[in-house]
């Protein structure tokens, strides 16, 4: 059965198109039934996060061009203006694939170890709505197995690389010394906790905290001596934050460009460091125009990142070569699957003789013969009918003369080299 992986991500397409081509999580499992109500499709799942939407799926023969008509019309989007930035893989590239992608080996931060669980959530939503059968459950787990063996055995996530640490360092080149600045932190997910541990650790004057459930603002705040407070509350706190990073799952902008103007009003124009790192975008692309304001997204923390990756390069070809044996070991299982059917029928072909000749020594047990001569007749009766069809065969193939045939059957059945 076909393994195909679609999708787009940071090195494929602009924040633009990819915060358009986000699956909402109350839409997840929506989306996940009619992907596998295409013909044809047999299971299913769906990978969403910042940096990459990509769709693996599981057919009974190649779908062709059916999963990006139905991407194009679930998102409302013109399929010419998406192809562009698309690409599809096949089978072991498939594989190969997503063991990168659950290693961090295609990450934006080389390494980095958010994907994983991103991955898993993506794994247990399409499992609880049904979507995924064997294949790509093996797969899933293999890819989950695999990515932890590269963790503990080599040193791919050593450095303290990722987005959140990229907008710290960046902060720092701005500001140096963080002791006089507050930071307000938009959200409260794992990359907002990271950046509020790297600032803490880097001697952050004040922090501030907003989220959309104020206790959660507060349980993280309270991690860093800060303060939490809702969404709605972010006008009147605007104006102290010397440096604003943003990461929620909105679907609409949380800072507008007037409330960023009348922030900016009250700090008498002193300037505000942004770093948007939501998809969809968290803070007008239009405020990144105002003279007081610094503003960056994921792509533009591309520079940043890549000064801190030097020391995982090594580690990082290490793990390709341990993929490319996994890819082997994943294709090998599949290719073994295709026995199966055959296996079946041998052995039940094989019990279906056995209890012809098993019934009929059964029989004369039962009629007074002697055991022993139950016992010869079993054993020579059975054989005969194992061996009678393989024998006719490979004396036709004798003749025939396919000695490819002869020397198959030789390995298939471990005979020892004629003499």
């Amino acid at each position: 059965m076909p393994l195909i992986a679609l999708g787009i991500n940071h090195r494929t397409a602009p924040v633009e198109l990819r915060e358009r081509v986000v699956f909402a999580p109350e839409r997840m499992q929506e989306a996940l039934r009619e992907l596998t109500g295409l013909p044809g499709i047999q299971e299913a799942a769906i990978l969403s996060t910042c940096n990459r939407t990509e769709l693996y799926v599981g057919s009974e023969e190649d779908p062709g061009d059916a999963v990006i008509h139905w991407l194009s019309r679930f998102h409302h989007l013109d399929e010419g203006s998406l192809r562009p930035y698309l690409y599809t893989l096949r089978d072991a590239d498939t594989v190969r694939h997503m063991l990168r992608v659950a290693a961090g080996l295609d990450s934006m931060i080389l390494g980095e170890p958010q994907i994983l669980g991103q991955m898993k959530c993506a794994y247990q939503c399409a499992t609880e709505a049904g979507c995924v059968d064997t294949q790509l459950s093996r797969l899933f787990q293999h890819t989950f197995a695999v990515a932890k063996q590269v963790r503990t055995d080599t040193a791919i996530g050593a450095s303290p690389v990722s987005v959140a640490f990229a907008a710290v360092s960046l902060a720092r080149q701005i500001f140096g010394d963080l002791e006089q600045q507050t930071a307000l932190l938009i959200g409260a997910g794992e990359t907002i906790e990271l950046a509020a541990r790297h600032l803490h650790e880097h001697g952050l004057g004040r922090m501030i905290v907003a989220n959309r459930t104020v206790e959660h603002a507060h349980n993280l705040a309270s991690l860093f001596n800060g303060y939490g407070i809702g969404l709605e509350e972010i006008p009147a706190h605007l104006a102290e934050a010397d440096i604003v990073i943003s990461s929620t799952a909105s679907s609409t902008p949380i800072l507008t460009l007037p409330t960023v103007k009348q922030a900016l009003k009250a700090r008498k124009h002193r300037p505000i460091f942004m770093v948007d790192i939501a998809v969809p975008r968290d803070i007008e692309p239009r405020i990144g125009e105002l003279d007081d304001i610094f503003l960056y997204t994921v792509d533009n923390l591309q520079e940043v990142i890549q000064e801190n990756l030097k020391s995982r390069q090594a580690a990082a070809r290490q793990a390709e070569e341990m993929i490319d044996i996994q890819v082997n070991h994943f294709i090998a299982w599949q290719r073994s699957r295709d026995a199966v059917p055959t296996i079946r029928q041998l052995r039940e072909q094989a019990e279906a003789q056995r209890d012809e000749v098993l019934q009929k020594a059964r029989q004369q047990l039962a009629s007074g013969r002697d055991p022993m001569q139950v016992v010869e007749y079993l054993a020579h009766t059975l054989t005969n009918k194992l061996i009678h069809q393989p024998s006719i065969h490979l004396r036709q193939a004798g003749s025939d003369g396919r000695t490819d045939l002869l020397e198959a059957a030789r390995e298939l059945l471990n005979l020892p080299e004629s003499k």
